[in-house]
């Protein structure tokens, strides 16, 4: 994705994941599942999924909650909060698995696809921070990396199994992309996830087209061109200067109002004193 501008920092420490944690991030939900579901393990695990009640299309608003909720935990969380994360997806988790004869195998506690999920959220952090910040230096690109390993293994990725360096990501990334392979099935689900119809029609009337062009915006042209989605010069342009003028706005606003990982930290931490599913 190109970043415009240089890096302008918010405060005078080198950045971290948690500062991704924007409101505005919230904009890249949708075109993050569809970059995961490029590899055909994770499409037709979702299009097949038996757990009505976490399917995105069914419960757009409880699957955004979740998903917070994962992120927030993962990254702000203690060892125990992420335990009881963990036991909970894992639970929904165990129902996802391919049916003999299967056009597709998968199994939703694989750690390689699951190394999968947990980089495309990292990217969509990182490409989300550097649309509101500008462009990191390497070594600010560093420091924002170090802690994201927590993204894979609040679930079932080993350690060891994360990049240790940012180089070293790109070098995984750069070949894990060469897996994408989105079939009619999965590619039709996408363009409804897209063009959001999982959204009552009188929020899309008003709201639909920004949240398609931002989705759409999110996207690298690898997996537009997979996706059959069309994305123009002009589109981009507009895209980029759209940013530029969201994060200077961003700057003026107070942190507690513009980051949304506490707040959904304390959320999480309500609904567990209240033994009330996280999932």
């Amino acid at each position: 994705m190109a970043i415009p501008g240089v890096h302008r920092p918010t405060s005078k420490r080198p950045p971290r994941l948690a500062d991704a944690l924007d409101f505005w991030g919230l904009s890249a939900s949708a075109a993050n599942v569809a970059m995961q579901m490029s590899w055909p393990e994770v499409g037709r695990g979702v299009i097949e999924s038996p757990v009505e009640s976490g399917a995105l299309m069914v419960h757009p608003w409880k699957r955004l909650r979740t998903t917070a909720s994962y992120l927030a935990v993962a990254i702000l969380g203690t060892d125990e909060e992420k335990l009881a994360m963990r036991e909970a997806v894992n639970r929904a988790h165990r129902q996802v698995r391919s049916k003999p004869g299967a056009k597709v195998k998968y199994n939703a506690f694989d750690r390689n696809v699951q190394l999968w999920v947990a980089a495309c959220l990292y990217v969509g952090f990182e490409d989300g921070y550097q649309l509101l910040n500008g462009k990191m230096s390497p070594e600010q690109a560093e420091s924002f990396y170090q802690a994201s390993a927590s993204l894979g293994t609040t679930l079932q990725v080993h350690e060891d199994m994360w990049p240790k360096t940012r180089a070293e990501f790109d070098a995984y990334w750069t070949e894990a992309c060469t897996r994408v392979s989105i079939d009619e099935e999965v590619r039709a689900y996408i363009d409804d996830l897209l063009h959001l119809r999982m959204i009552p029609w009188f929020l899309r009337l008003p709201l639909g087209g920004l949240l398609q062009f931002l989705t759409t915006g999110f996207l690298a042209p690898h997996f537009r061109e997979h996706m059959g989605v069309e994305w123009s010069a002009a589109d981009q342009r507009r895209f980029e200067h759209l940013f530029l003028f969201v994060g200077f706005v961003n700057r003026f606003l107070p942190r507690f109002i513009r980051n949304v990982g506490r707040p959904q930290m304390a959320y999480v931490r309500w609904r567990i004193r209240r033994e009330q599913a996280l999932v």
